[in-house]
């Protein structure tokens, strides 16, 4: 294996190129919810597909399911008996949504601060950019290598169980690194051991068969949207913990984290209070967490004077590692209705869940990750849970139940991933760099090492 000095030699030498690719992949607006893009989709493919190539891999292939949107493969075979990695990352992202909240062009890269600005900057153009710098780093590898890049993690991966039915044979790996997850702070790494899972929920509240003046009937005849809010109301206790009969909570590290710390890394407005009770960490990663993400209603400025019959809403709902996914969605249905006020009409669908994830850490992966990780930060790494879901780690995990699972990433607390202004912190993204690289010269040590102790 080389030396960390001449590891850190070679990112240093790839970099600006690896920085060139990112930008010119974050000027494609390949936003896989928006059915307009479906160009911008394929074209942010197919340059995936050529820098792969590029990058020395085999057989590179656009993996296209019907319904879908296009993924790209691509392997570079190792010798006989060493390990397999599959490298993943996702080139589709999240919408601009409200360009007026954006400091510049969301798909126009800019640096401000040693912070790269822009919509999938990080999340997750990053992590392709990530692979492409380890792989142009080493000249030898002592290990196979796949790479698959999705292109609709940001809508949930709806077309992945088929693709893995199509293609899963080829995507068979000994390590798994996932480069989607964010590290501790910013000059502390992690690994993220565990993801909550979640679902959508849609409920519609309806009161009157059409809209009535609200002057002639206002008072005892309920109008939709008051009748939402009070149902709304009902999915968290005084303490803003979730209320719902059947979602358990469980314990994490405390970690370092601090109520103060966590104000300043969300933006929280000053005299707002944190909800919920035990530690921030157990309330961030091991326990349920609702909230209210749409609703549809008339706008303010052009509201008419009536009771409204008919009132949507939109739930976000997490669930922690150890929950039963269909269970807990039954469970937020059932409490829905079972709180409908005033015997107002109440509806609800809910939405495919995505489980809940957590890593086996033991490994000879984890150990070679955690070292990687240690030199290339120049500190340790903590093992960190994180609230959001990843529905490829559920399906690969099923896939492939013997391999190891790394969950990796470039982003920090100031990422604002899937917000406006979203950036990368370009020292963080170098040091990521380095660390992947060690992690996969490490590897085959790694392996050889198991297989002489066994």
């Amino acid at each position: 294996m080389a030396s960390v000095e001449d590891l850190r030699i070679a990112i240093a030498r790839v970099m600006p190129s690896v920085r060139d690719d990112l930008e010119a992949l974050i000027r494609i607006p390949s936003v896989s919810s928006d059915p307009s893009a479906s160009e911008s989709m394929r074209l942010s493919a197919d340059a995936v597909s050529s820098l792969l190539q590029a990058a020395g891999l085999d057989g590179v292939e656009v993996l296209n399911v019907e319904g879908g949107q296009p993924a790209v493969f691509g392997r570079r075979a190792g010798p006989p008996g060493a390990p397999t990695v599959l490298l993943y990352a996702h080139h589709d992202v999240q919408p601009a949504g409200d360009l007026r909240d954006w400091a510049t062009d969301p798909f126009e890269p800019i640096e401000r601060d040693g912070r790269l600005f822009a919509r999938g900057a990080a999340d997750d153009k990053a992590g392709i950019a990530l692979h492409l710098a380890a792989l142009r780093a080493l000249d030898d590898l002592d290990i196979g290598v796949n790479v698959l890049i999705e292109g609709e993690e940001e809508i949930g991966s709806p077309t992945l169980d088929r693709l893995l039915a199509l293609h899963g044979d080829r995507l068979a790996a000994d390590v798994i690194v996932l480069a989607d997850s964010t590290n501790w702070r910013v000059g502390v790494p992690a690994l993220t051991t565990s993801l909550r899972g979640g679902f959508n929920v849609v409920v519609e509240v309806r009161t009157l068969r059409h809209a009535v003046h609200n002057g002639v009937y206002g008072g005892p005849v309920p109008d939709a949207l008051t009748a939402l809010s009070r149902l709304l109301a009902t999915v968290h206790d005084e303490h803003g913990d979730v209320a719902i009969a059947g979602l358990h909570r469980g314990s994490a590290d405390a970690l370092d984290l601090t109520d103060e710390q966590l104000r300043a890394d969300a933006g929280m407005l000053d005299g707002v209070r944190l909800l919920g009770t035990g530690t921030l960490t157990s309330r961030l990663w091991t326990s349920p967490a609702i909230s209210v993400s749409g609703i549809d209603a008339p706008p303010v400025d052009t509201a008419p004077m009536t009771l409204a019959p008919n009132a949507r809403a939109k739930l976000t709902v997490r669930i922690p590692p150890g929950e039963d996914a269909d269970a807990a969605r039954d469970a937020v249905v059932a409490h829905l209705h079972s709180h409908a006020p005033w015997g107002a009409s109440v509806t609800v669908s809910a939405g495919n869940p995505v489980r809940p994830f957590a890593a086996r850490t033991g490994g000879p992966a984890y150990a070679a990750a955690r070292a990687a990780l240690a030199e290339a930060w120049g500190s340790l790494p903590v093992d960190a849970g994180v609230g959001g879901s990843i529905n490829f780690v559920r399906v690969i995990a099923e896939r492939f139940p013997d391999a190891e699972i790394l969950i990796t990433g470039v982003e920090d607390p100031d990422t604002r991933a899937h917000g406006a202004n979203e950036s990368l912190h370009l020292g963080e993204f170098e040091r990521a760099c380095l660390a992947e690289t060690l992690l996969l010269a490490r590897l085959a040590t790694a392996w050889s090492d198991r297989h002489d102790n066994a």
